[in-house]
């Protein structure tokens, strides 16, 4: 049997190996001695991520920034870049949507089962939330990529019998409850998957903080470095996603206070805001390294935080998950290795345009067939056909198709256009539920 060394990508014979490394309760197999040692002790670049969506199945993320955490392990696992994601395990997923023939939305708890997909680890560590002693647990999953790099992803855990029973319930939800709730959640995040990494052994040269939930780890690292700011700074990178203010986490320092306690610094306002506990500052004071996702949010974040230098790295996909079967076996056939060098798709122009047609109409049909099956709705296969899956909030602009009625129906009048919108309102953001009823109006 044949594996890929995670570290060089030789194709490695597993019964005549010579090097291997048992960790997490795998085997792993490398062509030389040299990757095995990096690959056991070399240093790592800690991801940390609220939600990370890698497969639809894992309940494990609510919208972009999770999809876009997924798409970086990815690639990271197809440079094998050594990254090691933290993220939590919320059994309960984010939320089940169901809507009513007039858009109004319900909430139900969207369940899944992460023995389905991931080992569970002997590691435990704990943590001080409101005084109490609190054990987080951990489960692995590892994305391997075709180029035989891996990745593994650790899911935090809460739900342990010797936890009492609120603490259980800690990490089932993704960004449920309330700002308790919430606060409890980005401390196991930060300050418990530090500790976990500690305790997994990891040699972690870098903390990468994917938007600011996750910032509490800099407490952590404050505590081990006895306070000096400047160590930390050295060891964190922070991106920032979302250049407004409401998409910023905040807490009052009497709540922070009371469930973080002792966590808290003597200068955390210095730090963090001096009226309230502000994660996205927090995060940036701590990094040395910040950045945007485009150009326009590096701009803007500079308006919001002029003090920061602040860089940009404009957001991509992971082109081969993103791309549709059809497609996949076309790119196959014609441009051999696009899956993990997709430059390679520059080439696209020596495919016959009639195959092109002929597989984007396949796909279009599989669509179609959705729609059909989810909403009752015939498109029809010769129409433009306009996509858009975003979460619905206002800074979205979910109705940004309708802001001009007049124009869009002289479009219809020319052309055949059919839409399908998707998105989920988080369960208290009633603009964004509101928004969802508009576009059922419109249509």
């Amino acid at each position: 049997m044949m594996a890929k060394d995670p570290i060089c990508g030789t194709p490695v014979d597993t019964e005549k190996a010579r090097y291997t490394v048992e960790l997490w309760g795998r085997k792993y197999y490398f062509d030389g001695a040299t990757c095995a040692r990096h690959f056991q002790h070399g240093g790592r670049i800690a991801y940390f991520s609220m939600e990370v969506g890698l497969l639809s199945k894992m309940h494990s993320y609510s919208g972009g920034l999770g999809l876009l955490a997924g798409d970086t392990i990815r690639s990271c696992a197809d440079l094998r870049v050594p990254l090691v994601a933290v993220t939590l395990l919320t059994r309960l997923g984010y939320l089940r949507q169901e809507l009513a023939p007039d858009g109004t939305q319900t909430e139900k708890p969207d369940p899944w089962d992460p023995a389905s997909f991931m080992t569970k680890l002997p590691n435990q560590v704990r943590i001080e939330l409101e005084g109490k002693s609190v054990a987080v647990s951990a489960w692995l999953y590892e994305h391997e990529s075709l180029t035989g790099g891996v990745v593994p992803v650790i899911f935090l855990d809460t739900d342990l019998a010797t936890n009492p029973p609120e603490a259980r319930r800690i990490t089932d939800s993704l960004y449920g409850g309330d700002e308790r709730y919430r606060l409890m959640q980005e401390t196991i995040l930060g300050v418990g998957g530090a500790r976990m990494l500690e305790s997994l052994g990891l040699n972690v040269l870098v903390y990468h903080m994917n938007e600011g939930h996750a910032a509490l780890l800099t407490l952590e690292l404050l505590k081990r470095s006895g306070g000096d700011v400047d160590t930390v700074r050295e060891l964190c990178v922070f991106t920032s996603h979302t250049p407004v203010e409401s998409a910023m986490d905040q807490f009052s320092y009497a709540l922070a206070q009371r469930v973080l306690g002792d966590y808290l610094p003597a200068n955390v306002r210095d730090l963090a805001g001096s009226d309230r506990l502000n994660m996205t500052l927090l995060g940036l004071n701590m990094s040395k390294y910040v950045n945007g996702v485009t150009k326009a949010h590096q701009a803007y974040t500079n308006k919001l935080f002029p003090r920061h230098h602040i860089r940009a790295v404009t957001n991509g996909v992971h082109s081969h998950h993103w791309t549709s079967r059809p497609m996949r076996d076309l790119y196959d056939r014609y441009i051999l290795g696009w899956a993990v060098e997709p430059e390679l798709l520059v080439r696209a122009d020596i495919i016959p345009s009639e195959e092109l047609w002929e597989t984007h109409a396949r796909a279009k049909e599989t669509l179609i067939q959705t729609v059909k099956k989810r909403s009752g709705v015939d498109f029809d296969p010769t129409a433009l056909t306009i996509g858009c899956a975003r979460r619905s909030t206002a800074y979205k602009r979910p109705t940004f198709f309708f802001t001009e009625p007049s124009r869009l129906r002289w479009i219809a009048r020319r052309y055949k256009l059919q839409m399908v919108l998707a998105g989920k309102a988080h369960f208290r953001d009633e603009p964004g539920k509101q928004l969802i009823r508009e576009v059922f109006r419109y249509i």
